[in-house]
């Protein structure tokens, strides 16, 4: 019973520290993401979108919403682990947590639910925004709620992974460059893959994000280009194994140990 009111205490103790640290700096962390997305709608849903029309039986503005609170939601639950987790580790202070009694579970879930906190609150930022441009009735709030949880945990721990094998702060960055921004631009925010020739919608299928930016639209607009039980599986296995490999690292001190 002391081992798990300690852990309780070192949970909440990191989650409030996570918190406390991207709410304290919110003109770096929140503000810079809702001035982003605000532009995205002025520029794409409303001055290109006129031109476009509408994608199915919605605007091209309706259309784009689900796919940039997506987007903001991963790039913030990445950006706040990678940074954090990676800024202990340069400070060293995460050698003390790693010799603390304290569970590696509770660790990991720390900074990830500080990541997942993060990634909601400029998640929901976005959503207020759009409210300016569109009309948004959720369709199924269940789905929108389990699929914007899972995105943001699965970012959150690939973000801790991100940390745990950097070696300088410019590790930090090539991920998020590299990797995530072109699979966000392709991952169906911008255009539904119906549009693109047969063998690029298959090529498109192995964009994890795409079935996770269709996923969240199904859960708002109701239409997909994916089948949402499949998405939401692949989702649920992603988390599982990023989940088990973190705990694995943890548990060895890859890239924690000195």
């Amino acid at each position: 019973m002391s081992a798990f009111r300690d852990n309780l205490v070192a949970l909440q103790t990191i989650v409030y520290r996570e918190v406390r640290r991207f709410m304290r700096i919110w003109p770096q962390t929140l503000l810079p993401p809702a001035i982003t997305m605000a532009l995205y709608f002025v520029i794409f849903g409303n001055l290109i979108g006129r031109q476009i029309g509408g994608v199915g039986p919605f605007t091209y503005m309706e259309f784009i919403v689900p796919g940039l609170i997506m987007m903001s939601v991963i790039t913030n639950s990445y950006g706040n682990v990678v940074s954090s987790f990676y800024g202990s580790k340069f400070q060293r202070n995460i050698e003390e947590l790693m010799v603390a009694p304290v569970s590696p579970h509770t660790i990991l879930l720390g900074y990830v639910t500080g990541g997942v906190l993060r990634g909601l609150a400029v998640g929901l930022i976005v959503t207020l925004l759009s409210l300016f441009f569109t009309h948004l009735q959720v369709h199924h709030i269940g789905i929108t709620a389990l699929v914007v949880l899972m995105t943001a945990a699965i970012f959150s721990m690939g973000g801790f992974i991100n940390a745990v094998f950097a070696k300088s702060f410019d590790d930090i960055s090539i991920i998020p460059t590299f990797v995530l921004t072109p699979l966000t631009y392709l991952g169906g925010v911008f255009y539904s893959i119906s549009l693109l020739p047969e063998f690029w919608q298959k090529v498109s299928m192995a964009n994890p994000i795409l079935h996770m930016v269709n996923a969240f639209r199904y859960g708002i607009l109701g239409v997909s280009d994916i089948n949402i039980g499949v998405a939401i599986g692949l989702m649920l296995l992603a988390a599982t194994l990023l989940y088990l490999f973190c705990i694995r690292l943890m548990v060895t001190g890859q890239g924690m140990r000195q």
